[in-house]
């Protein structure tokens, strides 16, 4: 799963996600890769329609050279800040995880494709939620006001 809290000051609050199943397929890639970021960075940047400013964690993945040279070549439109090492409590994407993760920690799922389902009934729902994204971005103490 890969996902973005998306604010913009007069609208209300969005959730866009991405989720990839890994069915063990010779050549299917286990995780997203840089290339699937870059596709749900500049799909908040269509649906926000302006200028996005990112706040991104230190992942592993997020540090790859290819997203550097994305971030680079779009700065017109795409202000990143990186986030330190350990600090999850300034993100507000990890509010979203931890809901999801507490809603289906009890879930015995039979297959792949029931977590699956779960997961995105679970971040369906918070997407027509926009108080709770708004309130994970509260938790973090960040603003968009200023």
């Amino acid at each position: 799963m890969a996902g973005m809290a998306c604010y913009k000051a007069g609208e209300r609050s969005r959730l866009i996600y991405a989720i990839r199943e890994y069915r063990s397929r010779k050549g299917e890639p286990k995780g997203f890769a840089w290339r699937d970021f870059c596709d749900l960075i500049v799909r908040a940047r269509i649906q926000l329609a302006g200028p996005n400013v990112l706040v991104w964690d230190n992942a592993r993945i997020h540090l790859v050279p290819p997203l550097k040279e994305f971030f680079e070549a779009n700065v017109h439109w795409l202000t990143v800040f990186q986030l330190l090492a350990y600090t999850p409590d300034l993100s507000p994407q990890e509010g979203v995880w931890s809901l999801v993760k507490r809603d289906i920690g009890n879930l015995a799922a039979a297959d792949l494709g029931q977590l699956t389902r779960a997961v995105k009934r679970k971040l369906k729902q918070i997407q027509y939620r926009p108080h709770l994204i708004d309130g994970y971005l509260t938790g973090t103490g960040l603003r968009t006001d200023s």
